[in-house]
């Protein structure tokens, strides 16, 4: 597994709906967050998954990335600043010392044209169910559908088959 793992937005509110974000150290020990990814999550509004990852921040299973981010030397397209930060982390590091969590498709292009290693929500649950931390990875995206978070049908297929519940 990658020595550093960081997050984007996207899999912080699916796996916050989900009650996810107590995984995350047992799936990855630490997981970083840039404070522009804090900013767009935590944005004070009682927005969806705020309250949960505000507790996740407390309590450490996220951790608020405070060094100086890197520009890249590459430019990273039209992303916003979450994307564009977690990337030039990314890019600031050895190659494969660091797994990005993104689910938008224009950040995921961008990263895996780099090199840089992903995965997506819909993994995440995916790995929580390998390693026993859920009883069934179909009832967590049952309960994303049910919200507006929304994952391709191929994604969640995916995931289900390598999880043996097809």
């Amino acid at each position: 597994m990658a020595r550093l793992v960081i997050s984007d937005a996207s899999p912080l509110i699916g796996l916050a709906i989900v009650g996810g974000l107590d995984w995350l150290p047992s799936l990855f020990g630490k997981v970083w967050v840039p404070p522009s990814v804090q900013l767009e999550v935590l944005p004070g509004l009682q927005a969806r998954g705020e309250s949960e990852i505000a507790q996740a921040l407390s309590q450490q299973h996220l951790q608020l990335w405070s060094q100086a981010i890197p520009q890249p030397d590459q430019t990273l397209g039209d992303l916003d600043a979450g994307e564009m930060d977690c990337l030039s982390i990314a890019l600031s590091l050895p190659a494969g010392q660091c797994l990005v969590l993104m689910d938008e498709r224009a950040g995921r292009a961008i990263a895996k044209e780099l090199g840089i290693r992903l995965a997506g929500t819909a993994a995440v649950i995916g790995f929580a169910k390998q390693q026993g931390l859920i009883d069934s990875a179909k009832d967590c995206f049952a309960r994303l559908h049910a919200s507006d978070f929304r994952i391709s049908k191929e994604v969640i297929q995916a995931v289900l088959s390598q999880v043996g519940e097809v």
